[in-house]
């Protein structure tokens, strides 16, 4: 397949600034990892080294980015070389002097997670009792200082069956958007997999239900990020791709300066601080297969392959160890 289609460089990085967190989220996928950080010297070059490729946008993550004491250095630095900066929160830490320090650093948008629109589901699930008042609090707060915000919910067993209230929890807190990722199965995600994952049917069932509610909903921008809503006779609005974007728009480096296509993808490509991110990007072996999947099992007779492209590659990895293998939620 020809590569004419992809951008000269990511369009957006998501850096792991950190893997600590002061949550005990359930599903989290960075918990037990071990590698070191960057300093702030080693992620400022980072930074300008993404600059150098072209990368247009920056997203913070982790680990929770407010527990590194340098972001908002870092932030400036990225948004100073003409970079889209952003960040994802859990929020609890992010009272309103935060909030303006955050928009005086350069940041244009701000993700808080926020998983039910029950309070004490949402802290049951991160594991910090009063999580939910502060994620909530802190888009006010961000509100306030002018940035943009958006929520995001882990699709899982907790709240699959609380669309609507999640969209009221967002239109009450004026959130700009509302983000539905699907649960990913590394990490913590696969050890309580049992417990948190739903069938694939139940997958389908949800999927109908979100798409219905995204038709019907004027005033807020949902997303819905995984691929496999294609089987359903839907697109992902603004999507540039097929299938997965993990290796094709977008890439992650984890908190050592390693590159992978995703933060649920543990295929190390290169690191930013030793290696060519053009050169990367253009011929690493690992992208070119992301890039050019190959349909097996059920994919390889599905009509939907060609905007499918086999769903989530992340949730195949983890849980087949075959980037090609069906996705196991898909209902087809």
């Amino acid at each position: 397949m020809s590569n004419d289609w992809l951008p000269e460089a990511p369009l957006i990085i998501n850096f792991a600034l950190t893997n600590k967190c002061n949550f005990k989220c359930k599903h989290c996928y960075s918990r037990n990892d071990p590698d070191d950080e960057l300093d702030t010297a080693g992620a400022r070059l980072c930074v300008e080294s993404l600059k150098e490729a072209g990368v247009l946008s920056l997203n913070f993550g982790g680990g929770e980015p407010l527990l590194r004491k340098d972001l908002l250095e870092i932030a400036a630095l990225a948004a100073g070389l003409g970079m889209t900066v952003s960040m994802n929160s859990n929020g609890f830490r992010l009272d309103r002097e935060t909030a303006r320090t955050l928009k005086t650093a350069g940041f244009s948008k701000v993700g808080i997670s926020l998983d039910s629109p029950q309070a004490e589901v949402h802290d049951g699930f991160r594991g910090v009792p009063g999580s939910f008042e502060r994620a909530s609090n802190a888009l006010g707060y961000l509100n306030e200082a002018d940035i943009g915000t958006s929520i995001s919910s882990v699709i899982c067993r907790i709240n699959y069956r609380e669309i609507e209230g999640l969209i009221g929890l967002a239109r009450k807190t004026k959130a700009g958007q509302l983000n539905f990722h699907n649960f990913k199965c590394t990490g913590l995600g696969y050890a309580n997999k049992s417990e948190l994952d739903l069938t694939p049917e139940e997958w389908k069932e949800f999927y109908k239900a979100a798409l219905e509610a995204r038709k019907n909903t004027h005033d807020l921008n949902i997303s819905l990020d995984d691929p496999i809503i294609s089987s359903l006779g839907e697109s992902r609005a603004g999507s540039l791709v097929k299938g997965s974007v993990c290796g094709k728009l977008s890439l992650n480096i984890k908190t050592n300066g390693d590159i992978t296509p995703c933060g649920f993808i543990p295929l190390v490509i290169g690191n930013i601080l030793k290696d060519d991110l053009h050169q990367l990007w253009a011929s690493s072996p690992v992208l070119e297969r992301l890039r050019n999947k190959k349909p097996t099992g059920k994919c390889a007779s599905c009509s939907n392959y060609e905007d499918c492209l086999g769903g989530c590659t992340a949730r195949a990895l983890a849980l087949t160890g075959d980037i090609n293998s069906p996705d196991p939620h898909c209902w087809k």
